[in-house]
C-alpha cells in the first residue's frame, strides 16, 4: 500500500478528475441532486426521448451502466421513459448497445410511450355503465330512499 493510498490522497485526486470531467463544482452538485450519485463514464448513445446512456467498467457490474434523463423532466423521471431496447442493455440482457447493434424491427410492435397516468389530460379514466348499489352521502344533502 502506497503512502498516497494510505493517506487517501488518491481519492481526492480521483474526485478532482471527476469534477473536471463533469464540468465544475456547480455541475457536480446539480448531478448529485438529480441522480444521488456522482459518476462519469463513456457516452454509449441516446434515444429519441433525449435520454443519455453511459458505461464505466471501473464500477462493479450491476452498476456500471446508467441513464441520465433530459433536463425537461427534471425530477419527474420514471422507468417507463426508457425504451425496451435500452432497458435490455442497462440490465445486461444484451452486451451490445442499441446504438451499436440496433434490434430488428417488426411490423406488429408499437412505438414505445411512457406511462401517462399522472397527466390529468392524458390519463385513462374507466367508467361504469351500471348503477352502484351503495350511494355515497354528501354532507348537507337529505337522504334519498328508493
Amino acid at each position: 500500500m502506497s503512502l498516497k493510498a494510505w493517506l487517501g490522497i488518491d481519492k481526492i485526486q480521483k474526485f478532482g478528475q471527476i469534477v473536471k470531467e463533469i464540468g465544475g463544482v456547480k455541475a457536480v452538485l446539480r448531478k448529485r441532486y438529480l441522480m444521488d450519485v456522482t459518476r462519469v463514464g463513456i457516452l454509449v448513445g441516446s434515444d429519441k426521448f433525449g435520454n443519455r446512456y453511459y458505461e464505466n467498467n471501473e464500477y462493479f457490474v450491476p452498476r456500471n451502466r446508467w441513464v441520465e434523463f433530459p433536463d425537461k423532466v427534471w425530477l419527474d423521471y420514471d422507468a417507463t421513459q426508457v425504451p425496451p431496447e435500452w432497458h435490455s442493455w442497462l440490465h445486461h440482457i444484451t452486451d451490445d448497445a442499441p446504438s451499436v447493434k440496433p434490434p430488428p424491427t417488426q411490423s406488429f410492435v408499437l412505438d414505445h410511450k411512457e406511462n401517462t397516468t399522472l397527466d390529468a389530460d392524458k390519463k385513462y379514466i374507466p367508467y361504469s355503465t351500471t348503477r352502484t348499489k351503495v350511494q355515497g352521502w354528501t354532507p348537507g344533502q337529505k337522504p334519498q330512499f328508493d
